[in-house]
This record gives structure tokens, C-alpha cells and sequence, in this order.
């Protein structure tokens, strides 16, 4: 069997081109009813209602309370349709918003919990709305590390933060990219220091708060209120979280789970490219598998591996030689590549 792990995206996945991924390829219509009945408990506009929209509005698709729930239900089909006879899922993992959608697939959470805890926290962090993000690279366009130009712009981050008045905090470790959070204030500051790079650097994230900061006390605290412990479990499949940290089955305390899921990684800096590290050094996957929706995480993921000096790869050269000659990336947000993982060999 090819062993793999499954990574998950986070926010700002579900975009125009995304419209109908949940419809198109959730595979279990049942649990999508159940998904959207909690979402008209709430008062809230289905998936099937979103999903089915005759036109993708940034307004309303991107809002943090319906794109947790969109890109949550994407992920989980995507998961829920990898042809488990021939692909032995080893390890899972996600970025930011992701971790909740890991959760549900490794076990951790019900699918129905999981779906609670992304769609509860999505809503409370669009009701806060507390600052913003942007995202800048460190890496050059072939995806070479610059690990100077990195303490560089950390630097930059940390004088900023020290003005009266600022706050600007390192959000996700993203491959070759630093996410960055905070108030208006600090977000312009960066904008003005830094040069414009690639021709959309530094790119403010759109309906974005300041995620993984201390910004977020309030809205963890709010999560941890309304999302009580018994919603937690050991998992079924080994996680790897946002510091790195594996949390094994048979060995997880729910309420340190619990802990960290309302707690720490909302208030603290969340480092996707350790935790695709840590994959690839303790679980030696033959592939790693992206959910969808969207394609935009592959390229974290391969800058990751370039940053971990993961079997020589050292630039997007050799990550497209290696992809070409024994694919170690799938994107199930790509119909040629989701065939990969989805369709029984003939």
C-alpha cells in the first residue's frame, strides 16, 4: 500500500473557482444534512444554499462564520473519498483553520463535533473581527531558503511591535512564507517598511482577523465556554499539530487535546512548516495528500519539505523534477491528481 499523510487547508481556500466543490464531491449526503441542520439552528445560511450559490460573492463566501464551514465540509469529503484499500493514511495534519477539519478526520472529533467546533469558531471570529493578516515570502522565486532575509523581516516585525501602538505578531510559519497578524496600525507599518516582491507581496488576506495571537484571548476563551471536553477523544490516527507535536492513539489526554485546540493555538504562533517536517521525518510518507479546497496549499507544503532539506529537495526545480519522475504530492483540488487517490487501479 502507498502510506500518506493527509494535510488540510485552512481559510482562504474556498474561492470563486471552488464554487460547487462541496456538491460535486461530498460523498456522504446525510452528513452533509446533519452539517447543515446545525448551521440552520444557528440561524445560519446552509452549505448546500452557499455551495450551490449561482456566483461566488467575496462578501459572503469568504466571511469567516461560512467559509469555516465550507472548507471544513470540502476537507472532510475529500477525506471521507481517498480509497482506503490502497492508500494507508499514516499521520494527519492542517494549517490554522485546518486543525479543526485534522481533528474530525483523525478521529479526535466526530464529524459532527468537528464541524461544531470549525463552524463555532469561524462564527466567533467573525464577531470579533480583531485585526487582520497579511503574507510576505522569505524565499526567492525558485523557493530557495533565505533564512537571512527571514531574520530580517522577524527583526522588522519585532521593532514594529515595540511602537506605542502597534501590534504585529508572526501568525503561521508557512513554507517560505511568514503569515503575519495584527492591528491596523502594525499591518500598515510592515506594509510601508518592506519592498513589493513578485508583483503581490505584501498581500493583505481579505476577512482574515489576527489569528494565532495574543489578539485572540477573548474569542478562545468564548470557545472554550460554548465547546465542552466530552466533544474530545482519543484519536484513530496519529495528529500532528500546529507546534509539531504528535498526538498518538491510545495516548492523548482529551482535555490537553481541548486545551491546546481552544487555547494555545488560537493565542499562539502556529508552525505549519514544522509540523510538515515532523511528518516527513517520523512517518517517511510515500505521498503527501492536500484536501481540498483550492490547490494554494502545495506550495507550502513543498517549500516545507524544501526547508527541512527533505531528500535534497533545495528549490522548485527539484521539487518539479521529483513531482515528474515520483509524485510526492497530490492535490486532491486537482481532477488529474485526485484521481490519483480516489480511483480504484484498473
Amino acid at each position: 500500500m502507498t502510506t500518506a499523510v493527509v494535510v488540510c487547508p485552512g481559510r482562504g481556500t474556498y474561492n470563486k473557482s471552488e464554487l460547487g466543490y462541496v456538491g460535486r464531491h461530498f460523498p456522504d449526503p446525510a452528513l452533509l444534512t446533519g452539517f447543515d441542520r446545525q448551521r440552520r439552528a444557528a440561524g445560519q445560511a446552509t452549505i448546500a444554499e452557499l455551495d450551490g450559490s449561482e456566483r461566488f460573492s467575496l462578501a459572503e463566501h469568504t466571511r469567516g462564520d461560512n467559509a469555516s464551514a465550507l472548507i471544513f465540509a470540502a476537507t472532510l469529503g475529500d477525506f471521507l473519498s481517498i480509497d482506503r484499500e490502497r492508500i494507508d493514511i499514516v499521520a494527519v495534519t492542517g494549517n490554522s483553520m485546518g486543525w479543526y477539519s485534522a481533528l474530525a478526520c483523525a478521529g479526535a472529533l466526530s464529524a459532527e463535533n468537528g464541524f461544531r467546533v470549525a463552524n463555532s469558531m469561524g462564527t466567533l471570529m467573525q464577531q470579533a473581527m480583531i485585526g487582520g493578516q497579511l503574507i510576505y515570502p522569505f524565499v526567492d522565486e525558485d523557493w530557495r531558503p533565505q533564512p537571512a532575509r527571514r531574520a530580517e523581516l522577524l527583526a522588522l516585525v519585532d521593532d514594529i511591535a515595540a511602537a506605542p501602538g502597534h501590534a504585529l505578531y508572526l501568525s503561521i510559519e508557512l513554507g517560505g512564507m511568514l503569515v503575519l497578524a495584527g492591528n491596523e496600525a502594525g499591518l500598515a507599518a510592515f506594509e510601508t517598511a518592506v519592498e513589493p516582491v513578485q508583483q503581490r507581496f505584501p498581500m493583505r488576506l481579505g476577512n482574515h482577523a489576527a489569528f494565532h495571537t495574543p489578539l485572540m484571548a477573548p474569542v478562545a476563551a468564548q470557545g472554550r465556554d460554548m465547546l465542552a471536553a466530552e466533544m474530545f477523544a482519543n484519536p484513530a490516527l496519529p495528529l500532528i499539530d500546529g507546534r509539531g507535536a504528535i498526538w498518538w492513539p491510545g495516548a492523548t489526554d482529551r482535555e490537553a487535546l481541548r486545551a491546546y485546540t481552544l487555547g494555545t493555538q488560537v493565542v499562539e504562533t502556529y508552525d505549519f512548516t514544522r509540523a510538515i517536517a515532523i511528518a516527513a521525518r517520523e512517518f517517511a510518507p510515500d505521498l503527501f495528500i492536500v484536501t481540498g479546497p483550492g490547490t494554494t496549499l502545495g506550495g507550502a507544503v513543498a517549500q516545507s519539505l524544501i526547508l527541512a532539506d527533505w531528500q535534497a529537495l533545495a528549490s522548485r526545480d527539484d521539487f518539479r523534477a521529483r513531482q515528474e519522475r515520483e509524485p510526492v504530492l497530490v492535490s486532491m483540488g486537482l481532477a488529474e491528481q485526485r484521481r490519483i487517490v480516489t480511483e480504484p487501479i484498473r
